[in-house]
């Protein structure tokens, strides 16, 4: 057991450069969030369900960080501060990192019976501070979902999600990001995959646009030249 604390502690540090020493990282909420949630999915598969409830709202006061006692999160779970909700049904692989202010929301099933409403995170997920990740789908494994994204659908395995509604950036297999990327968006490299954003399409349509109407009008101006009205002995007169 103390190995394995160990080993979650090493983990958490590989992750955030932060803290100078394991001993800092026991202060940590995430980790005492994840710990008391220990206790609290135990009670809950026991049936226990008022006991368990009782420790997640606890753990809520203590921690800012609200897990339902029947989340069911893997190894070395990293949540990087406070203020995350992980629902019910929620599943969630290992060393997987969650930064502060995210939701892995549900859906409220039409019928009325509670199945599986919650996502499900692969192995090595990051997901960025304020990204909402809602409903029953899956996050591939070494997914990234970037800050205020919201994900509503499958995340292909390796993608990175960005925007709202969140879109895939995701590339061909031999250019996937392995390492460790902080709240799950590359700063130093493009999140865009080659060929320019939406944004610089949209840029350029509108440059296009701008070129026509300047052709056009000068064309007009053209037209209009000689049959411009002469003033003094040079007017013209009506033969009519």
């Amino acid at each position: 057991m103390f190995d394995s604390l160990v080993a979650y502690l090493d983990s958490i540090r590989a992750r955030d450069p932060a803290p100078r020493s394991r001993w800092e990282i026991l202060l940590y909420p995430g980790l005492w969030a994840v710990g008391l949630h220990r206790v609290a999915h135990w009670l809950f598969e026991a049936k226990l369900y008022f006991l368990a409830r009782l420790i997640n709202h606890f753990s809520r006061f203590v921690t800012a960080i609200d897990i339902h006692p029947g989340a069911k999160i893997g190894r070395h779970l990293f949540i990087d501060h406070g203020f995350t909700v992980i629902g019910e049904t929620a599943e969630i692989g290992d060393n997987v990192t969650i930064y502060q202010c995210v939701t892995l929301g549900g859906t409220n099933p039409a019928n009325g019976v509670p199945g599986k409403r919650h996502p499900t995170l692969c192995d090595n997920v990051i997901l960025g501070s304020g990204a909402q990740v809602l409903g029953p789908i899956t996050v591939g494994a070494r997914a990234r979902v970037g800050a205020n994204a919201v994900v509503t659908e499958d995340v292909p395995e390796g993608a990175t999600m960005v925007g709202l509604k969140a879109r895939s950036t995701l590339v061909p297999v031999e250019t996937w990001l392995k390492d460790f990327i902080p709240y799950g968006t590359p700063c130093k490299e493009p999140c865009e995959p080659a060929g320019g954003s939406r944004i610089d399409e949209l840029e350029n349509e509108v440059a296009v646009l701008k070129a026509q109407v300047s052709a056009l009008l000068a064309e007009r101006t053209g037209d209009d030249a000689p049959n411009a009205p002469v003033t003094g002995s040079g007017r013209r007169r009506n033969r009519n």
